[in-house]
């Protein structure tokens, strides 16, 4: 609020000068108050269309690791900023044949979701299938990662960036309730998208007792457990199984998991963020594996 004395004339709407007499309009200089421009004055703002994120990889590791991946051949469009166009040629970047658009910096934003740092490269690409439950559970050693209806693509991407980090054999995600492996998941992923085997299956319930007849033992982790995650685990083939970011594991989930087993937080913070939870679980399940 100003500290100006002045007033306004509720009648007349002008200032009053200060002998109660409305001032005049000046010859030049500030304004105190300006006539109101009409809705119609000025011109439409410009408006950024809309962009498909799903469809997008975008930055110098997510494009780089797509344009590794076998089962990118011939598809996608690569966009990329004349120096990094440079570098994928001299560097041999794009073995699959990816023919390279040389866009400017400013250009490429204009493409991409507000905010999204591109690094001077960007792919439009459709996405990839996912493998089938089998191909990463047979045979049984171990740990998989399987996520209860995550749909934060930050977390899901960090967390295939541990999964890969820790050796994971792969990840397994509801098709209904997760987002797509492209965009800023990717993005936070660093490439682990693209190397990382993710099966997507209609039932979390029935594909963990598909993986018990593998001969998986399924973990999952709540902070309500009466086990700590280190009693829990006992060496064998893992399923490491991650709640949703609000809700937690969901009832029939959780009751179709071995055990259930809570991170021990002496320091007495509430919980974890789901992301950061999965990473220590995967090294306590690393170490379990390895019997150390």
């Amino acid at each position: 609020m100003s500290s100006n004395r002045e007033r306004n004339d509720r009648k007349t709407g002008k200032k009053q000068g200060l002998r109660g007499r409305p001032e005049g309009p000046k010859s030049g200089g500030w304004t105190p108050s300006p006539p109101v421009r009409a809705a119609g004055d000025s011109g439409p703002r410009e408006r950024k269309p809309k962009v498909d994120a799903d469809g997008w990889l975008w930055g110098r590791h997510p494009v780089l690791a797509a344009l590794a991946n076998p089962a990118r051949k011939g598809m996608g469009r690569l966009l990329a900023t004349e120096d990094r166009a440079a570098e994928i040629e001299r560097d041999r970047l794009a073995p699959h044949g990816h023919r390279i658009e040389i866009v400017d910096g400013l250009a490429l934003a204009r493409m991409l979701p507000a905010g999204a740092v591109h690094q001077g490269l960007a792919f439009k690409v459709q996405p990839l299938e996912g493998v089938a439950l089998e191909d990463i559970a047979e045979p049984p050693s171990g740990v998989i990662v399987m996520l209860d209806q995550l749909t934060d693509p930050q977390n899901v991407g960090a967390i295939f960036r541990s999964a890969l980090a820790f050796g994971a054999r792969g990840v397994v995600v509801q098709d209904r309730h997760s987002p797509a492996l492209a965009g800023a998941l990717a993005k936070a992923a660093a490439g682990a998208t693209e190397r990382l085997p993710c099966a997507r299956v209609t039932n979390l319930s029935r594909a963990l007792e598909r993986l018990a007849d593998l001969g998986w033992r399924a973990v999952g982790l709540d902070g309500g457990a009466e086990l700590s995650l280190d009693q829990a685990l006992d060496g064998r083939p893992t399923v490491l199984v991650m709640g949703s970011e609000g809700d937690g594991l969901r009832r029939l989930v959780a009751e179709h998991c071995d055990v259930l087993a809570k991170i021990p937080m002496p320091g007495g913070f509430e919980s974890l963020n789901v992301s950061n939870a999965t990473a220590i679980a995967l090294y306590e399940a690393t170490r379990a594996q390895q019997g150390t």
